[in-house]
């Protein structure tokens, strides 16, 4: 997807309270059970013959090429323990909001005389729940990289910035040229 995107899913992964299997022929039994036994659907996720997965399954091949061996994993954390994660996603969502740290390039639009220049600038914040929500729910959606930068850009913009309301009132915030970003819940 893209750098908040892959952030959310790398956040998720931290959540999982067992480490995914170890071994391309587990592996592929665990996604043959994620898909109820169906060894094609796991070929077309895995872009792979339906024999193959069959052949991993069965333990005659052990060793996958390099870039297959990549996609088993993404597969298999991309499924793997949807229970927990979704949990995890819940509590940050109600209770316990998120924490988001970057190094990007931030503009101001304010009021005449202030410093408004961007500049790089590192970044680490707990945004509350109701923008862990909003991110959750705009990624579920099928929400655009851009999409996903303007409500952490809000959540900045009102919690680091802003302080709560605290201050800088007529302050919008730009969030740009991302250089990293990192969630965490």
């Amino acid at each position: 997807m893209g750098m908040l995107g892959d952030s959310l899913d790398r956040a998720a992964e931290h959540t999982f309270t067992r480490p995914i299997p170890k071994t391309a022929p587990a592996q592929v039994r665990f996604l043959v059970r994620s898909e109820k036994g169906s060894t094609r659907a796991v070929a077309g996720r895995l872009g792979v013959s339906q024999r193959t997965v069959e052949r991993y399954v069965k333990g005659e091949i052990k060793q996958p090429r390099p870039e297959l061996a990549a996609r088993l994993v993404a597969e298999v954390r991309r499924s793997w323990q949807p229970r927990v994660r979704q949990r995890a996603r819940e509590a940050a969502a109600t209770t316990g909001g998120i924490v988001i740290e970057t190094r990007a390039r931030f503009g101001f639009t304010a009021a005449p005389g202030s410093t408004d220049d961007s500049r790089l600038r590192l970044i680490t914040q707990h945004l509350p729940p109701a923008y862990a929500a909003r991110l959750f729910d705009a990624r579920e959606a099928g929400a655009t990289e851009r999409q996903l930068r303007d409500i952490a850009a809000e959540g900045l913009q009102e919690q680091y910035f802003k302080d709560g309301g605290r201050r800088a009132s007529g302050l919008q915030v730009e969030f740009t040229d991302i250089d990293y970003v990192e969630l965490d819940y």
